[in-house]
């Protein structure tokens, strides 16, 4: 009876509820007497440029904090003459000066020995975002996004209010020098002044002030930035001038450019919908059959037949853009039926195990070291190669002041990054090399706690489109396949480290085996000689010379394994 009474009672309730909600529905809104309607909220909708957005939001271009904005600008030019010297076949001679004018005030001066920039690019190449010879090709450089050097322009402007003056020449005999700022409603250069004169050199200075930034020789200033960069390029010579006028020159040791990488298509692993519905709109072929073949890397006529098996529709009569995206879809499935070769190592330029070894690993003067370089592999589409060296002992691993040790410092793992040859000394802990190489277990190869190790892990990512975080281009981005090559790199190369570290210990077993042999060999020698009535010495001697046969037959069996 109770529970009957119970279940009317909610049924009431309920019945009330839904009562009120019903009435509350039939009401007309209140307003607080001041609503706006949606026309006057849109009056302010307006669109904004790509350089306006990067002024109110430098620090995605790399520009925050003292120490980095300088790096970065730094980072930015340096990167840019390299980019133009290769790709000119030209030996670069870069000379970066950084004068102190105040506090937290520099001027920064960059000179390159390069190919020069022709007078109706300037204004574009140093005051316009997104312009430039990288982002549409599919081909290895430093730069992609065309926002770099621009991005020195307006972080300059923003800090000092001061034009930058650009000084350029192509061989021709004269010599173009331009002021200019960026105007950042419309993304355009303005010219605040430019003059022409004869002189007969070819290359590019840029000279550009500075306010809010510093100048710190450490682990990421402007000075490890261009050793790291030397040591990644031996075939240019860096010198730089620091703000003590101290003067210091990277040698070049390498006097061969390296062949300029050739600009790639893509490949069809990795390939997604929406980038092959994309390209399809640009080719210009008249058969989705050929725009396969002649689009894609790897994809030759026979493919495209095996391709056809696995379609519901046939692709010679398709033209390309007429691809819908169910049918574009069936054909990135198709890839994944069907095995293509490798991507083309043309396209990649790698910085090589024997410039590793020599001009990074000498340096470290390491008891291990091992330099392994993976295969070309692809994620989305885009060809990558990586590079990893592994050195143990010796001046392996970073230096971190100390008071409680003896030697006021301890020794700390180091993990040194690269991109394209170029050296990623920021943003370290949200990047997809870091991750890589934390998430390996390395006491599997008998290296019992990573961080406190004398190790040095340097890993080099080549690519013809790195996957940065951001357009400061300093860390890359967690891809899966990216991750997975570098995680097998580093085992492979852990394993041999693990074969090298057992030897170690069974030649330092076999040493304190010995010692103590021998240490006992002159009680035996004397007991021996008591007992058989022969000479002690000689027994001693005899001793001595099976100990040292018996260990040394050991070691030559190690060294056989």
């Amino acid at each position: 009876m109770s529970e009957q009474k119970t279940l009317q009672e909610a049924s009431k309730e309920d019945g009330e509820i839904n009562s009120r909600l019903k009435n509350l529905e039939e009401k007309p809104r209140e307003t607080s007497g001041t609503e706006i309607k949606a026309e006057k909220l849109f009056e302010e909708f307006k669109e904004v440029s790509v350089t306006e957005f990067f002024r109110k939001n430098k620090s995605h271009l790399g520009y925050s904090g003292k120490l980095r904005s300088l790096t970065t600008a730094i980072h930015e030019l340096v990167t840019n003459s390299l980019d133009a010297c290769e790709e000119a076949g030209i030996l670069p001679n870069i000379i970066v000066e950084i004068v102190e004018l105040g506090k937290e005030h520099y001027r920064v001066i960059e000179r390159d020995s390069g190919p020069g920039i022709p007078k109706k690019h300037i204004t574009s190449v140093f005051g316009k975002m997104l312009a430039g010879t990288k982002f549409h090709r599919n081909i290895q450089l430093r730069g992609q996004q065309g926002i770099g050097v621009a991005g020195v322009t307006m972080f300059s402007q923003i800090t000092t209010g001061k034009p930058v003056k650009i000084t350029t020449s192509t061989g021709s005999g004269k010599v173009n020098e331009i002021n200019l700022m960026i105007d950042v409603a419309k993304n355009n250069a303005s010219i605040i002044g430019e003059e022409e004169y004869s002189d007969y050199w070819k290359g590019t200075e840029v000279e550009c002030e500075m306010k809010g930034v510093m100048y710190y020789a450490g682990e990421r200033s402007v000075y490890e930035y261009l050793r790291r960069t030397a040591i990644t390029n031996p075939h240019a010579q860096i010198t730089f001038i620091d703000p003590n006028d101290n003067k210091i020159i990277f040698e070049r040791s390498d006097k061969v450019v390296p062949k300029p990488p050739k600009e790639v298509k893509p490949h069809p692993c990795g390939l997604g919908i929406d980038d092959l519905i994309n390209m399809s709109k640009f080719t210009r072929v008249k058969k989705a059959s050929h725009f396969l073949s002649h689009e894609l890397a790897r994809v030759s006529e026979k493919k495209v037949r095996e391709i056809q098996e696995h379609l519901s529709f046939d692709l010679k009569k398709k033209k390309p853009r007429e691809l819908s995206w169910s049918e574009c879809e069936e054909i990135i499935n198709a890839f994944g039926k069907v095995t293509f070769l490798a991507p083309s190592t043309e396209g990649l330029r790698p910085i090589g195990e024997e410039q590793i070894r020599g001009a990074i690993l000498n340096v470290l003067e390491p008891e291990f070291e091992v330099v392994l370089t993976r295969k070309p592999t692809v994620y989305g589409g885009i060809p990558f190669q990586v590079e990893v060296a592994v050195a143990y002992g010796g001046k392996s691993g970073r230096k971190i002041s100390d008071k409680k040790e003896e030697k006021g410092f301890k020794i700390s793992s180091e993990i040194m990054r690269f991109a394209n040859r170029t050296p990623l000394l920021f943003d370290a802990g949200g990047c997809g090399i870091t991750k890589a190489v934390n998430e390996i277990d390395w006491k599997r190869y008998n290296i019992k706690n990573f961080e406190t190790a004398p190790l040095t892990v340097v890993v080099n990512l080549s690519s013809t489109h790195i996957p940065y975080t951001s357009a400061g281009k300093q860390s890359v981005a967690v891809e899966k396949e990216i991750i997975k090559e570098i995680k097998i790199a580093i085992q492979e190369a852990g394993r041999k480290f693990a074969r090298f570290h057992s030897k170690k210990q069974r030649a330092h077993e076999k040493e304190m085996r010995r010692k103590t042999l021998l240490k006992y060999s002159g009680e035996l020698a004397s007991a021996l000689a008591a007992i058989t009535g022969k000479n002690e010495a000689e027994i001693y001697s005899n001793l001595n010379v099976s100990i040292e046969e018996r260990i040394k037959g050991e070691v030559s069996g190690d060294a056989s394994e």
